[in-house]
């Protein structure tokens, strides 16, 4: 975990605290790799990809993440409990919709004595609309606009949205903007990251809840999917 001990040094974390989490990573790693084999949770099966392609890239959102924290469509942990490890004082919700992803998370959460985690084994319309985040998080789930309705409704106003997309992402922010709009949101930012030890660039797009989202988002029946906004 040299790298990611590096990043973590490079980012202000102190070496005592880089340390403790690099340690709480490689028994994420290794623990992904194991149950990969039986669940299929990730393409990306290299220890150094891992580190660079999974929690790297998941901690770049980092300096934007404040209050309680969802992440809708989690898969393996991807950002959140990545994020999670380095917010240990924040209560975050890892939502998925695929069991076998939960309970690994479940798993895990316990070989790392994490505490304020929770885990939802849920599709984003069934989720209570009453229950809302500062921040709700989401990478590599679907296009921005379908994502925006999976997500905006459970961000407080005032809160924030934060998609992890890839470097050509243009175009699919431009065919968000009406998403975006009718959700109750406002494009507040597309940061471009770096990521280290690789050619790869993250944007992250930082959308604010300036109102409350219609009663009616998201729509059931795979209508996000099927008839974007």
């Amino acid at each position: 975990m040299k790298k990611l001990t590096e990043f973590l040094i490079n980012n202000s974390f102190s070496e005592k605290i880089a340390a403790d989490a690099a340690d709480k990573f490689r028994v994420y790693r290794d623990f992904l790799i194991e149950k990969n084999k039986q669940f299929n949770l990730t393409a990306i099966t290299e220890p150094e990809e891992i580190e660079i392609k999974h929690f790297i890239d998941s901690l770049a959102a980092l300096p934007y993440i404040e209050g309680n924290v969802a992440d809708i469509g989690t898969g393996a942990g991807f950002p959140g409990l990545a994020l999670k490890i380095m917010m240990p004082d924040s209560d975050f919700t890892l939502i998925d919709s695929l069991n076998k992803r939960i309970e690994f998370l479940n798993d895990l959460i316990l070989k790392l004595q994490l505490e304020k985690v929770q885990t939802l084994h849920a599709r984003a319309e069934e989720l209570d609309k009453t229950v809302k985040y500062n921040t709700v998080v989401a990478r590599a789930v679907s296009k921005l606009n379908t994502l925006c309705e999976y997500t905006l409704p459970f961000v407080k106003t005032g809160g924030k949205f934060i998609a992890y997309k890839s470097e050509n992402c243009d175009d699919e922010i431009k065919e968000a903007k009406n998403a975006i709009s009718v959700l109750g949101g406002e494009l507040e930012n597309v940061v471009s990251v770096k990521l280290p030890y690789s050619d790869i660039t993250r944007k992250l797009v930082l959308i604010k809840k300036m109102k409350e989202t219609p009663l009616k988002y998201p729509r059931n029946q795979n209508k996000p999917r099927k008839q974007p906004l």
